[in-house]
């Protein structure tokens, strides 16, 4: 087994604070997400790209997910770093994304720097923001994998939920300012110092908030050092071909309820995939189809105009999300709270004992949450006007509250149980999650030489050593990128199909000469209808986690 030095502390003096800081750098990858997901399609048809050349370059998501993930969690499982396994991964990455969303921000600008014919600047415009993309893509995932593993590493496997429900609130927020700041009209706001146009202000604004949030956390964390590992890896070193088979040879063993976990992630992102990527691109469409007066028809910059008609829904969303985050977790049952529970007040146990007893288990919620998307987004054909289709996509946001929380969380828990983790429930104010000021430690109840190095997964840790954390959540990455691939094929062939030539809500102002009719069904809703159909499919996967 690995031997390490020092155990995990976070600064704070309350459990809301400590939480807080170590999910904090979700705010800044959710910020990024949320201005990629508002502006990027539309971006990209505003440059004259057609919705299936498009829906292609959304391949950069999954691919960088599967690819990035896993191969990055495997490095980090085993890096020997002074800084600790993660943060490394999570400083570097936030300045790297930084930079390449100010690229995409600022392609046209970069571009007339080099070249000076219409035609050729124009062409490499758009080989430059799908690049920039990418590059976005591959380095936020490397961010996220590093930041998810963190969570895990860091606090006892009674405290999972807990860690999962913060990161689900964080997540709310950055989404929150995304589409906030999405909504306001930044140019008339702020003027035009810091960019002429509503996306080239809030690519910096991404920018800004990945780098702040991300060295943030890395200032309030600190994380054990890995001294050692098993014999095999001092023989052969840290290397991607390594992390490779590593990967490969985990996804072959896998538990079953870890699979069980990955088989209801693959179903459920069949259905996410479309609405995160398209959802606000379509309020817009639908919004400039059925509702815009003549005075937003004539709006030289359709670009904006759709991006905040698409955040001012998605704020409402927003809300719901961020509020649901809050709450769920004190209406919903931990998946370990049979083996863990907190004794009530004498004078309340009654009362909170038959709440307990009613309480919904975390698994049920999750089926749940896919029955509920599902009935929703099957109505998204149908939606022939703004508020009906902004309605869709509010009560999407309760789903996805579910989404993001539950898969972490079920693996966080089998992840520990893996690494020699064992509910210790009076080591609760020992390892940090109740009590105190300043740093407080994370690593349970050890022995004075354990405290200056730790033999990873012993029975004895209550926290566990999280040793497989970044290889079984990048795995659970490839199931949500797998999806995501067969999500661009389908929404390829529907866009092909449906909508052949440049979006007709956005490619005459790039193109004036050219026209496009809006008759037919709107093909994102299409896609929407489909994924639907996945959820349906991710009830009955997740159903089986309880025979397991």
């Amino acid at each position: 087994m690995s031997r390490w030095s020092g155990k995990p502390a976070i600064k704070g003096n309350s459990e809301a604070v400590r939480m807080a800081l170590l999910t904090c750098s979700t705010v800044g990858i959710t910020f990024v997400w949320g201005v990629e997901q508002t502006y990027c399609t539309a971006y990209l048809l505003s440059l004259g790209l057609t919705k299936s050349k498009t829906s292609l370059v959304w391949i950069a998501g999954p691919l960088s997910g599967l690819i990035v993930q896993p191969i990055v969690g495997a490095i980090a499982d085993e890096s020997r770093s002074k800084w600790g396994r993660r943060r490394p991964f999570i400083i570097v990455g936030a300045l790297l994304s930084a930079l390449f969303i100010l690229v995409l921000g600022f392609t046209r600008e970069i571009v007339d720097c080099f070249v000076s014919h219409e035609d050729s600047a124009r062409s490499i415009t758009i080989w430059l923001a799908v690049l920039s993309i990418y590059c976005v893509d591959f380095t936020i995932n490397a961010v996220m994998s590093a930041a998810r593993s963190l969570v895990v590493d860091t606090l006892p496997i009674e405290k999972q939920q807990t860690g999962s429900a913060w990161g689900g609130r964080m997540s709310a927020v950055g989404h929150g300012i995304a589409y906030v700041t999405g909504a306001i009209d930044l140019p008339a706001t702020f003027g035009t110092f810091f960019g002429d146009t509503q996306f080239k202000q809030l690519t910096l604004a991404a920018a800004v908030g990945i780098i702040a949030t991300c060295f943030l956390t890395s200032w309030a964390v600190t994380e054990k050092v890995l001294l050692d590992t098993r014999e095999e890896t001092e023989k052969e070193g840290v290397s991607t071909l390594k992390a490779v088979r590593q990967v490969w040879a985990t996804l072959q063993n896998m538990p079953p309820r870890i699979r069980a976990i990955c088989h209801a992630n693959f179903w459920a992102w069949l259905g996410w995939f479309p609405f995160l990527f398209y959802s606000t691109t379509w309020i817009g469409e639908t919004y400039f189809r059925y509702d815009a007066p003549e005075e937003a028809q004539a709006s030289k910059d359709r670009l904006g105009d759709i991006g905040r008609v698409g955040s001012e829904a998605f704020i409402w969303y927003s809300i719901i999300t961020f509020a649901a985050s809050w709450l769920l977790p004190f209406v919903i049952r931990s998946p370990d709270e049979e083996e863990y529970t907190k004794r009530p007040p004498q004078s309340i146990k009654v009362l909170v004992e038959a709440l307990n007893k009613n309480k919904p288990d975390l698994l049920t919620a999750w089926i749940l949450a896919h029955a509920t998307f599902a009935a929703t987004m099957i109505w998204a054909p149908f939606a022939h006007s703004y508020r009906f289709a902004r309605l869709l996509v509010c009560l999407c946001s309760l789903p996805w509250t579910i989404a993001i929380w539950a898969p972490p969380t079920f693996l966080g828990v089998e992840v520990n149980k893996l690494s020699g983790a064992s509910h210790n429930p009076s080591a609760r104010h020992a390892n940090g999650i109740g009590g105190g000021a300043g740093d407080i430690e994370l690593g349970g109840l050890l022995s004075p030489v354990d405290k200056e190095t730790t033999q990873g997964g012993s029975k004895s840790n209550p926290s566990g050593s999280g040793e497989l954390s970044g290889i079984y959540f990048g795995i659970l990455n490839i199931y949500t990128t797998i999806p995501q691939f067969m999500g661009t094929i389908i929404s390829t062939i529907v866009f092909s199909i449906l909508e052949p030539g440049k979006s007709p809500e956005l490619a005459h102002h790039a193109h004036p000469d050219e026209h496009h009719g809006t008759d037919g069904p709107n093909a994102i809703a299409v896609c929407l209808f489909i994924g639907a159909l996945g959820a349906i499919m991710a009830i009955f996967q997740t159903m089986k986690l309880k025979h397991l």
